[in-house]
């Protein structure tokens, strides 16, 4: 089953989003296999990063909720809001 991670970073949260990458990057790349998209959402003019669009494959709510909690992100409080969304794709 797929589940969107939506996750809103906090304002003037920048460099604990900085501070924390190398590690939110190590942990991402330790789950590939989970990972059906994930990368940055940014302002229209992409110079800034305003949190995190993932969608993870996962048994049930509770391992996305799981996956979602064990992030370094998550961890340092950087993301005002997480919301986790069951998904289902159709196309393409």
């Amino acid at each position: 089953m797929n589940f969107v991670l939506y996750c809103v970073d906090k304002a003037g949260h920048g460099q604990v989003r900085a501070d924390n990458r190398p590690a939110h990057l190590e942990y991402l790349n330790s789950k590939l296999e989970q990972i059906v998209i994930a990368g940055p959402m940014t302002s229209d003019a992409g110079d800034a990063v305003l949190g995190s669009l993932l969608v993870i494959e996962a048994a049930d709510r509770a391992e996305a909720e799981a996956f979602a909690a064990g992030d370094p992100y998550a961890k340092a409080g950087l993301f005002d809001k997480v919301e986790i969304k069951a998904y289902k794709k159709v196309l393409p």
